[in-house]
């Protein structure tokens, strides 16, 4: 069995706040006090867990009043999704960006574990060498491309 870290089991409360209401309102010391952490901890699990090549958008208010608002964006249906992310591409990906998107494209139903890992294992640094953010940006568009055309979209 394995055992969750803090982490963990911070991102999976989180995840279950947006799924209750879609949108997930902290205080980020209470969430602290509540799982015995620093605050910083907290900052830690957003800033690597709930970030935008995810399909998150967060925003925070500082101050005595503060929090930090975490949205999961949803999409009318998955041409929408690829679209957006194709408008997104810049010209260079780095790996855990383009981990992100496989993953998003596998919650979506849009390619299975077995495709998305051997898409993964092809766009890493150390077969893609010295160019690969560059490489990866290029693939990503093409598999984008080819799941909007090949009717998988919806």
């Amino acid at each position: 069995m394995v055992s969750k870290n803090t982490s963990d089991s911070i991102e999976e409360h989180i995840k279950q706040l947006l799924e209750q209401s879609g949108m997930a309102e902290i205080r980020r010391s209470i969430l602290a006090d509540e799982f015995q952490v620093v605050p910083s901890q907290i900052n830690y699990v957003i800033k690597t867990r709930f970030t935008e090549s995810r399909g998150y958008v967060v925003e925070s208010k500082r101050g005595g009043g503060g929090y930090i608002r975490i949205v999961k964006v949803r999409f009318s249906d998955n041409h929408q999704l690829i679209r957006n992310l194709i408008n997104n591409i810049g010209e260079h990906i780095s790996e855990p960006v383009f981990t992100d998107v496989v993953q998003v494209l596998f919650d979506e139903g849009l390619v299975s574990e077995r495709e998305g890992n051997l898409v993964l294992s092809m766009a890493m640094d150390e077969v893609l060498g010295q160019d690969a953010p560059r490489i990866r940006a290029r693939m990503l568009r093409k598999i984008l491309q080819r799941l909007d055309r090949k009717g998988k979209v919806e």
